[in-house]
Parts: structure tokens; sequence; C-alpha cells
């Protein structure tokens, strides 16, 4: 891990902000800050002051993985005690951005076991919330004291209202002209008329000699433009490798359950199935009511959505999926199949977050496929223009394959 190009120290060893150096001793700084010091790092070069401070926050967390590089240990690292961690959670807030110090919460979290020590309050306090963060509470979500809970459900909701502030008005946006679009219809009424889109489909019938277009086929809007006109039923992993997409999930789902013109469900499943739709009023409350972790039966979560499709041409079904199945692999590819010929439009995401390429079973994705029911992961920004796409029926905008 770097410094990064806006921390360093003045040739007194202040620590002020970085000031222009001889290049060669600003190269040799930060390989010193890469490589931690020791022997091994062959720099000769000395830290001090706010330098030396960060490389502390750095060898406290990263050192104790070189004993095997260089036959000794970096740092005596964080040590147990919750006063520790919550002064190093301080300093890397203090050297790092926010963006980096999410990092190195999950890397502590990882590397060093401190899941226990956010079961005390002052320890959630102390931390950066995100997505991640949320997902390593949820897990705990059993194991945390009542004393816990409330402090936990506040970083929860604080990270909630944020995705919400970010993803709400695109995703309204996005699906409520696709809602109208799939509404259209060719022989309306004089009042429900869409005058734009019908100028536009009749441009070639315009005729000079009397400067006006005549419509020989009229664009209107569907009457019942307030009733509800798809159902959408978002079908998700809550296995403990899906935990941003939980998140992510959570609260598209509450998004999308704000429209009065779609009709959404949302139903989460390891080895059970839960239906979690009458609380979508409140993601916070949605995602407390999961339990991530253990094993996953695909096809029993798929049966019990199938039992709750009315409307089979109107509905959209969402498998938020890593695909690893316990349960019956054909029966789950059976039930695909026939969603799908009863008209159901069936997205299938491997992911709802913002990483790179996740883990999952080629075998069922290639399946799934077959059926015409492509399986990719999905950004949290494409998954509005995704389920534009399947509202309006059309081919789903895929990013590139996962390899």
């Amino acid at each position: 891990m770097t410094a990064g190009p806006a921390v360093g120290t003045d040739p007194a060893g202040g620590t002020g902000p970085a000031v222009a150096t001889d290049p060669v001793q600003e190269r040799l700084r930060r390989w010193r800050l890469v490589l931690g010091g020791d022997e091994a790092d062959g720099t000769g070069c000395a830290l001090s002051g706010r330098d030396a401070a960060m490389d502390g926050t750095l060898a406290a967390l990263y050192g104790k993985g070189d004993r095997a590089r260089t036959g000794r240990d970096r740092s005596a690292g964080l040590g147990a005690s919750a006063p520790s961690v919550a002064r190093w959670l301080g300093d890397i807030r203090t050297y790092f951005p926010s963006s980096v110090v999410q990092v190195m919460q999950r890397d502590a979290i990882d590397r060093l076991g401190l899941s226990t020590l956010l079961l005390e309050p002052e320890m959630l306090e102390a931390v950066e919330a995100d997505v991640h963060l949320v997902g390593t509470l949820l897990s705990l979500n059993k194991a945390m004291p009542e004393t816990t809970k409330e402090t936990a459900r506040a970083v929860v909701r604080k990270v909630v209202e944020g995705l919400e502030k970010r993803l709400a008005t695109r995703t309204r946006a996005t699906l409520t002209g696709a809602l109208d679009r799939s509404a259209r219809v060719s022989r309306p009424r004089h009042h429900d008329i869409d005058w734009n889109r019908t100028i536009a489909a009749n441009l070639k019938h315009y005729l000079p000699e009397y400067g006006t277009v005549v419509p020989e086929r009229l664009v209107g809007y569907g009457r019942a433009s307030q009733s509800v006109k798809k159902e959408v039923i978002l079908c998700i992993d809550q296995s403990g490798s899906m935990a941003a997409s939980v998140v992510y999930a959570s609260v598209f789902g509450a998004v999308l359950a704000s429209m009065r013109s779609i009709s959404t469900r949302l139903v989460v499943f390891d080895t059970a199935v839960v239906d979690l739709t009458d609380q979508l009023d409140d993601p916070v409350d949605v995602l407390f009511g999961t339990r991530l972790g253990g094993g996953t039966d695909i096809n029993r979560a798929l049966a019990y959505c199938q039992s709750q499709i009315t409307r089979p041409a109107e509905t959209v079904v969402v498998l938020i999926s890593d695909l690893y199945e316990g349960g019956i692999r054909n029966e789950m590819l059976k039930r695909v199949a026939a969603m799908k010929a009863s008209g159901v439009q069936f997205v299938t995401l491997l992911a709802l977050s913002d990483e790179g390429a996740p883990a999952y079973d080629r075998e069922h994705a290639a399946a799934l496929a077959a059926l015409g029911a492509p399986a990719f992961a999905c950004t949290p920004d494409l998954f509005p223009e995704v389920m534009a796409a399947a509202i309006e029926k059309r081919p789903l905008p895929q990013p590139a394959p996962v390899r």
C-alpha cells in the first residue's frame, strides 16, 4: 500500500504537506513507505515526523505478514485491546483519504480478526461506515449484544441513507420512463395521444404544400398510468459472499417499493426462504432481517418466487446469486425455463456491487445463458438500466463478459 501523492513531509521532517524535493529522494521516500523498513527495503531512507507516524499505522496492520519475506516482524501490530484499535482508527483517518480508510478497515477485520471488537459501541462509533462494514455487522447480528445493536443500526442507517440519496432519483426516473414506454398504445383516445412521439413516427408523411404531418399511426399513453403495471420479484442469495449485493438489493427494493406502478416483492434465501416484502418501507429492517452465511438452495427459492407470480407477462424476476447451488440443479433450471416460457422476464445477476469480477459457478451460468437468461455482474449504477430493459422486454445492457 502506498502513502498516496498528497501525503508527505517538509525537508525538516515536519508534519506539513509535501513540498518540492529532490526527485530521487522523493522516490526513495515513497519506496520506503511501501517496503516498510528493515534491511530488505534497500532504500537507506529514514522517516520522521508525519511519514514515520503514517508508516506506523501501515506496519500495525500489514507488518505481520512480512515474516515469510524477511524472517522478522515489522511491528507489534494492533494487539487485541479496544483502546489501541480506537487510536489506530483515528490515525488512519488522519493520514489517509476515506476510500483508503475503508480498505484498511476491511483488511484489519480480515487479517487481524477484529470482528469481535465491532460488537463494542465505542468501536462502531470510531469506524468509517461503508457497504462492506454493513455486511460485517449483519454477519455478526446474531452475536451482537443489545447494548451494541442500537449503535449498529445507526451505522447501517447512515450507509443506507447515503446509498438511497445516490441511487433513488436516477432509478425512479429511469424506470418511470420505461413504464411509460411499455404502456403506450397504438389506438389511443384523443386526450391520450403522445403528440411528440406521434409526430416523430409520422415525419415521412409530411405534406409540404399543407405544412403539416398526416398521422398514419397514432402513439398514445396507456390509460391506467397510475395502476400497477409491472411486478418485480428480487430473489437474493444471502450466503456470506453476497454481503455487498444484499445491501444494495435491499436499498433498490425499497426504492422500487416506493413506486406505485411497480409491485415489488423481496425474497432472501440460504437453505431456507424468507419473504421480507412487508419490511420494504425500511431497508434497514430488511437488512437486519437477513442472515448472512449458511448454505444455498436456489431451487427452493425459485419455487417460492414462482408460486407468487400471478401475471407472468408483466413480471420481472431478478435472481441475485453466485449460482453455487446446494439444491437440485436440474429442478432449478426447469423452473427458470418454465418461468420464461410463461412470459416472465428473468434476470440473473452474479453480483450487485461496485467490486470486480465475482467468483461464481460457471457451469450454472452457462446453463442459464442457454435458456436465454444470461448471467452477469452488475454495478449499482447499471442496475436501473437493466431493470428498464427488462420492463420494456428488450435486450439487457450487459457489461463486458465475466471470465
